[in-house]
């Protein structure tokens, strides 16, 4: 069998879990398998990096950001190799460009577009580990880029998807994917499998565990997928095309504070308004997520929406430089909200979820400010003070600890 792993930051965040991944790495390779590592760089890497880059320049390009950041993962596959050969087994640590991955030309958020087999399949039949940094590749000016926060995850998948491995294992500092983040609902409860699609969901609203890149990508070509503890050797959780829901309504509760309301007011009630505004934001890269339209009034409207925290700023600034264009008479944005969502696949045949969600929020004293569903996911908009209340009560409500 080839088996992709994947170990997270933390996972290999110190000598002494580097040492033990190493050797959970090396079990796998005992077995008789063919393993491809992909590393995340070790614990607040990243962090520190992005913290060294503000103290010389306060507004980077993304080019350099790119370059700088990237070392991180180089610095994990160069040290796991050293460490698995200590402990005698042969192993190659290789970055993007070794690898050829290839991605789209836009620092910081590249898309991969191409992965080269012939140099990892080269290492394999020479018999080596091979640990390949996650997170990063590179564009047609043969430029380093990097895949955006979680990325690595998405690398993982990728390579399993371009090798065809027969398993694609993302270890993390959780054993799995849990009905509600366990640090903040103390009876939340480990699922044993869930559906591409839910698991896509939780992954966009905030749930940690996968980056949600990496789900679609898994769907799309459909590669076995197992979450599972670098620390434990409990067993994970599968996510697969279809799962067992029909006794879960819901299967997850996520919140996502990573979050900021944007309040565009009194915009000429004419036809292609709101297409100028979301093209505007479209081109520059900005995302953007529930959105919330009031009824005309005096030849008026008001439209509010949500994106990231990253892009609040260059969101108001495209919107105050055109706001004539946009005939709006003001901008205002609160960045002090949350998101707390509910994902299940058996929402879509059964009536009452979203009433026994908001039951949820009004016996726990929170006020939602917007609302935005689909057919296996609702979306609540409230205060960001509100949300770990929020999460428990609604965990309650759905009896989703039982």
């Amino acid at each position: 069998m080839l088996i992709v792993q994947k170990f997270g930051g933390s996972s290999v965040a110190n000598a002494e879990r580097i040492i033990n991944v190493a050797n959970r790495i090396i079990d796998t390779y005992k077995q008789g398998h063919d393993v491809v590592v992909v590393l995340s760089a070790q614990g607040d890497t990243t962090d520190e990096l992005i913290e060294k880059a503000r103290e010389i320049n306060e507004n980077p390009s993304r080019r350099e950001m790119d370059m700088l950041i990237s070392t991180g993962e180089q610095q994990s596959v160069a040290l796991m190799a050293m460490a698995i050969e200590k402990l005698g087994y042969p192993a190659v640590s290789l970055n993007a460009y070794q690898v050829g991955m290839y991605t789209s030309s836009t620092y910081s958020s590249a898309r991969l577009k191409r992965i080269s087999r012939e140099r990892i399949e080269s290492e394999i039949e020479r018999k080596h580990i091979v640990l390949v940094t996650g997170f990063q590749g590179i564009n047609r000016f043969e430029d380093i880029t990097t895949l955006g926060r979680g990325g690595s995850d998405t690398t993982a998948v990728a390579l399993a998807a371009s090798l065809d491995a027969d398993l694609c294992e993302i270890y993390t500092d959780v054993d799995g994917v849990y009905t509600a983040d366990p640090r903040v609902v103390k009876n939340a409860v480990k699922l044993h499998e869930i559906s591409y699609d839910e698991m896509l969901e939780l992954a966009s609203l905030g749930a940690k565990v996968l980056h949600n890149r990496s789900v679609e990508m898994a769907k799309k070509y459909n590669v076995a997928l197992v979450v599972r503890s670098s620390l434990t050797n409990a067993e994970g959780t599968i996510v697969k095309e279809a799962a067992n829901v029909e006794k879960m309504l819901v299967s997850g509760v996520a919140a996502d504070k990573d979050v900021a309301r944007i309040s565009i007011i009194g915009i000429q009630d004419e036809p292609g308004k709101a297409f100028e505004l979301f093209s505007m934001l479209s081109k520059a890269k900005i995302n953007v997520d529930i959105i919330l339209q009031s009824v005309g009034r005096d030849g008026t409207k008001d439209i509010s929406f949500t994106v990231s925290k990253d892009h609040l700023q260059d969101a108001l600034a495209i919107i105050n430089d055109n706001i004539a264009r946009l005939k709006a008479t003001t901008v205002a944005y609160d960045d002090k909200v949350a998101k707390v969502s509910i994902v299940g696949a058996g929402m879509a045949t059964n009536a009452g979820v979203a009433s026994l969600m908001f039951e949820a929020l009004y016996d726990a004293g929170i006020n939602i400010s917007m609302i935005s569903t689909s057919e296996i996911k609702i979306s609540v908009l409230i205060d960001e003070r509100d949300t770990e209340k929020a999460v428990n009560s609604i965990h309650d409500h759905f009896n989703l600890g039982i």
